[in-house]
């Protein structure tokens, strides 16, 4: 129990404080940083565009965002996943929080 709550102190003391001193960028919402800080908590698909045309995606919870990183808590292996906020093109945040919503309803199985 000891470690977990260990644990829990180190992702609380992670996230980026705002203040007065704080820049734009992470305080008002028309930037992407600022307007993902607010949806901290959320399930979200996010896709990255590697090279000229690749795109590539991450499921994951919201954990933290910075001036130039994501974290995303991943399902597989309820690891944190670092993301480069400027690969990022697309995000789906999802509204009811269930991981299987996003695609049930094209699933006709």
């Amino acid at each position: 129990m000891a470690s977990l709550e260990k644990d829990q102190e180190k992702r609380e003391n992670r996230n980026v404080q705002i203040n007065q001193n704080s820049p734009e960028i992470l305080t008002n919402s028309i930037y992407t940083p600022a307007f993902l800080r607010e949806q901290i908590g959320k399930l979200m698909r996010v896709e990255f565009l590697i090279g000229t045309n690749n795109l590539v995606d991450r499921i994951g919870i919201l954990e933290d965002v910075g001036a130039s990183y994501i974290l995303l808590r991943s399902f597989e292996n309820d690891s944190l996943v670092y993301c480069d906020i400027y690969s990022i093109k697309f995000i789906t945040i999802s509204t009811s929080g269930i991981y299987g919503g996003m695609n049930n309803r094209y699933s006709y199985y």
